[in-house]
């Protein structure tokens, strides 16, 4: 491991965030002598961001904590293209409308992890559309895209892989990644904005926005990027069979959400609790070698400081408490996803898929076929069940998801 001087690099280091630096030793240096405005920039494609986005907004907290600036940047601009990196087709165009909406949601979510105000090392939201809105065409052709090369761009991987699969990729698409650079541009102006963070496969857009800066204005700019966030068995962080895990407590359950990390591969558990909580270090060390029954405690504990970070220690507290109730005693606690039944009774598959325990009618039918499915803990067998709801019923999918019909 790289032995850095600041507190930035350090923090970034030991806590598994870094995947490649543009130039280590000057934003070390840099990092050492001033408070470094840093940015990331998030397209507001739905409601919520999902856990695949939490990185790097753990990343932006990290640049908060070590004493710097976090801007957190927008896309109300680009989000009207969408970025085309490693996606096998193009994004649905949204309306101005959706897209504020999109927004104004999303940014509910940064304020639980990071300090806003006027302060030098106070974090602040900006949004591209401000500058991108207001370009003329001929000008930004003539004093940016001729600092654009289409044979560099051509070789970058999220464009490339996109072409060797002989997937259209539009001119609309292709001017993402100018859009990108001119943004780090934009923002080394307006905020002295000196870093970008962003995954791994923002490295090429990254480096755009450094070398237009460079060429521009003569300005040194940094670029830092997270690996691939993969869980232990190879899959993709925040991606499960029930869909993806939303930020934003309107699109799932605080119960849901603990039950996310609960369910951890036991290999993750130290490099969850290094990214994802504000641990210390030792303390981490210590849950990570724990066996057995004891890796299930480091589970309970990763499940809780993730939850009061998103969505409050109350929430995560509840939480816990009704996994407890639901897991160690069968009874049913008070935060899991609930659904009102109105007429006094239900098909167990309409349940199911009310409850969000199922995608689908059919994928229900499946899971009772299975033997997969319990209505207050008794075996379903016949798919075409009506459960009388006079009372709450709780609904079970497997051993850890659960749901609560209620009469209406």
């Amino acid at each position: 491991m790289t032995e850095f001087k600041s507190d930035l690099l350090r923090l970034l280091s030991e806590r598994g965030y870094i995947h490649q630096v543009t130039d280590p030793e000057a934003l070390d240096a840099l990092a050492t002598k001033q408070i470094v405005p840093g940015y990331i920039g998030f397209d507001p494609t739905a409601p919520s961001l999902h856990v695949g986005s939490l990185v790097q907004i753990m990343l932006l907290r990290r640049l908060q904590q070590a004493g710097h600036k976090p801007i957190v940047l927008m896309g109300g601009g680009t989000g009207k293209i969408g970025d085309p990196s490693f996606k096998d087709e193009a994004r649905k165009l949204m309306t101005d409308e959706v897209i504020q909406s999109n927004v104004a949601s999303i940014k509910t979510v940064f304020e639980k992890f990071l300090t806003f105000g006027d302060g030098p090392t106070d974090a602040v939201m900006v949004d591209n559309a401000d500058w991108l809105d207001k370009l003329e065409y001929i000008p930004f052709l003539r004093d940016i895209g001729r600092h654009f090369s289409v044979n560099r761009m051509l070789s970058f991987d999220s464009v490339k892989l996109r072409l060797d699969r002989e997937q259209s990729l539009s001119f609309l698409e292709f001017n993402y990644m100018i859009l990108q650079g001119y943004d780090f541009l934009e923002l080394s102006r307006r905020a002295a904005v000196r870093l970008q963070m962003g995954g791994s496969d923002q490295w090429g857009n990254i480096v755009n926005g450094i070398e237009l800066a460079r060429r521009v204005d003569g300005t040194e700019v940094y670029g830092v990027t997270t690996p691939l966030i993969t869980t232990a068995d190879g899959g993709k962080m925040g991606k499960t069979m029930s869909g993806a895990v939303w930020l934003n407590d309107d699109q799932l359950s605080a119960f849901d959400y603990w039950q996310f990390w609960r369910n951890t591969d036991d290999r993750d558990v130290g490099r969850f609790l290094r990214l994802f909580t504000d641990l210390p270090l030792d303390e981490i060390a210590r849950l990570e070698a724990l066996e057995g029954a004891g890796i299930n405690e480091a589970k309970k504990i990763l499940a809780n400081e993730a939850t009061a970070m998103c969505r409050g220690r109350e929430a995560a507290d509840e939480a816990a408490e009704t996994a407890r109730k639901v897991f160690e005693e069968g009874s049913a606690g008070g935060s899991l996803p609930t659904f009102v039944v109105e007429g006094g009774s239900i098909a167990v598959v309409d349940g199911l898929v009310a409850l969000g325990l199922v995608p689908s009618k059919g994928e229900a039918r499946r899971k009772i076929a299975e033997g997969a499915i319990r209505v207050d803990d008794e075996v379903v067998s016949d798919p075409a069940l009506v459960i009388a709801v006079t009372a709450q019923v709780k609904l079970s999918f497997g051993k850890k998801k659960h749901g609560l019909l209620t009469p209406a």
